[in-house]
Order: structure tokens, then C-alpha cells, then sequence
């Protein structure tokens, strides 16, 4: 049930900016290079005296797990009936992600297709195109009415007679 090993959380990688023995400078200090945005760590944000007890850290998951599957299920029901569903899914996703990397991956990978799909809204072809489309369909549904209203006037079909 442990999804990550203990040891990751201890592991770290330290850099110099020092050139290695051997390389050219022209003796001015390079910059480094801007780090893309940096994403926390993978793994348990268990507080740290419930990671040090094997017992109680496996018991913090699995109550994780139980809070995030009810939240799931409360948003998978609410697709089909009222509420936010997919908020409260993505809730549910957000708890499983506090303790398990494969939810932390699978948050990670939805934020990215987001951002890349808002990033494509806004692309001014598109946002033309996406006019353009809503501006068809509204003529052909003003187009449906206007005929509707034509052959049977204002009645609703639930009082027309054949």
C-alpha cells in the first residue's frame, strides 16, 4: 500500500555553479540559466511523526484513501444529479494526491492539459473560428424556431393535434 519509499523524501541533489576543471571562461561569471517552474516533491505530506511508525503511516493512507474515495463518489453521483461533479472529483484527487504519487501525477498531468487547452482558447484563429461556429448554430436554431413558430404558432407540442 506504500506508494513511495521513505528514502526519496531524504534524498537531495546539490549543484554547483562553479565551471569544472578544464573549461574556458572568459573570467566574468556566467548567470544560470532561469529554472522552469519548479514543482514540489513527490510523496506523502504526512506530518513527520506519523511517517516515522510504519503502523500509523499505513493507517494515515488508508484513511486517506477512504476521505478521497467518498469524495470521489460523491462527485461521480453528482454527475448525474445535481452539483458540481467533476469539482468534487477533482477534490477527491486532491485529497489521494496529500498521501499517493500516482494521484500527484495524474493532478499534475490534468494541470497541464488545462493550461495547454486555456492557452488554445486564447488563440486569436481559434477564438475566431469558435465565433463563427457559435454564431452558425445560433442561425440555424433562430432558423428551426422561426419555422416551428410558422406552422404551429405559439402552441406547445404537447397540445397540438394532428
Amino acid at each position: 500500500m506504500n506508494a513511495q519509499s521513505d528514502e526519496r523524501d531524504e534524498a537531495v541533489v546539490t549543484t554547483t555553479a562553479d565551471p569544472a576543471t578544464g573549461d574556458v571562461t572568459d573570467g566574468a561569471a556566467q548567470p544560470l540559466p532561469e529554472a522552469a517552474e519548479e514543482e514540489p516533491a513527490l510523496g506523502s505530506k504526512a506530518p513527520h511523526f506519523i511517517k516515522r511508525s510504519r503502523t500509523l503511516h499505513v493507517s494515515w493512507q488508508v484513511g486517506v484513501f477512504i476521505v478521497g474515495l467518498a469524495v470521489v463518489g460523491a462527485g461521480v453521483s453528482m454527475l448525474v444529479l445535481p452539483g458540481p461533479g467533476w469539482v468534487v472529483i477533482f477534490g477527491g484527487m486532491a485529497i489521494w494526491a496529500t498521501e499517493f504519487v500516482w494521484a500527484q501525477l495524474v493532478l499534475r498531468w490534468t494541470k497541464r492539459k488545462v493550461t495547454e487547452a486555456a492557452q488554445r482558447a486564447l488563440d486569436p484563429k481559434v477564438r475566431r473560428r469558435n465565433i463563427i461556429l457559435t454564431t452558425i448554430g445560433l442561425v440555424i436554431v433562430a432558423a428551426l424556431c422561426a419555422v416551428y413558430l410558422w406552422k404551429f404558432g405559439l402552441a406547445m407540442p404537447w397540445d397540438i393535434d394532428e
